[in-house]
């Protein structure tokens, strides 16, 4: 399989692209700043401009599947930086019939009461988490082929476990109350469903 992931130098792109590269994947990985990207053997490091659908198309023309990992943090606002990422991305998407998987967030769940997660955010990353939730109500309203893994609470570089759950629309957490994932068993998941799909046109979420 050959995958395109923007957002290749990220916490989250940087382990995606290092997982599907190691399972043998050829993965174009690109970054504003692909210099910070480790090229290698399965690994061609690209410049990509995510705010732009013709350099995201470009670089996607013979992949099988474009992996958007970017998060609107730039500085300014962050549900219009969402929305520029997203509306280059589906336009990509489209016009090269390639399936869309998106780096969701945390902030697309709901708690098990039914809750939506960012009702109960700080102040401080509550913007964030709305522009992502916007994203993913844009993907379900479309047409592409689609999927968005939202991570838990908190995820963090870490080890890759290989052991993890899954679930669907609710924020999962283990037995000590604690909602948390690494950046490796993320990755993981992510290349398990690019590898065998099992939520085309749906979101769905993982934790210990």
């Amino acid at each position: 399989m050959k995958i395109l992931v923007v957002g290749g130098s990220g916490m989250i792109g940087s382990r995606i692209v290092t997982e599907a590269a190691n399972r043998g994947h050829q993965v174009v990985a690109g970054s504003r700043h692909p210099e910070k990207i480790s090229a290698g053997d399965n690994v061609k490091a690209v410049q990509i401009d995510a705010n732009d659908a013709q350099s995201i198309a470009g670089a996607a023309a013979d992949v099988d599947a474009i992996v958007m990992s970017v998060s609107p943090r730039s500085g300014g606002d962050p549900l219009q930086e969402a929305e520029q990422v997203s509306e280059a991305a589906m336009s990509a998407a489209k016009s090269t019939g390639k399936r869309l998987f998106y780096v969701g967030g945390a902030g697309s769940l709901v708690l098990p009461d039914g809750t939506p997660v960012t009702d109960i955010l700080p102040d401080e990353i509550k913007p964030e988490a709305l522009a992502m939730r916007a994203v993913r109500d844009k993907l379900q309203q479309s047409d592409l082929d689609w999927t968005v893994l939202c991570p838990p609470g908190d995820i963090q570089p870490g080890e890759k476990k290989g052991q993890y759950r899954l679930g669907t629309s609710e924020l999962m957490s283990d037995q000590d109350g604690k909602s948390a994932i690494s950046a490796e068993d993320y990755a993981d998941a992510v290349v398990n469903e690019l590898e065998n799909p099992a939520h085309a046109k749906a979101q769905f979420t993982l934790a210990y």
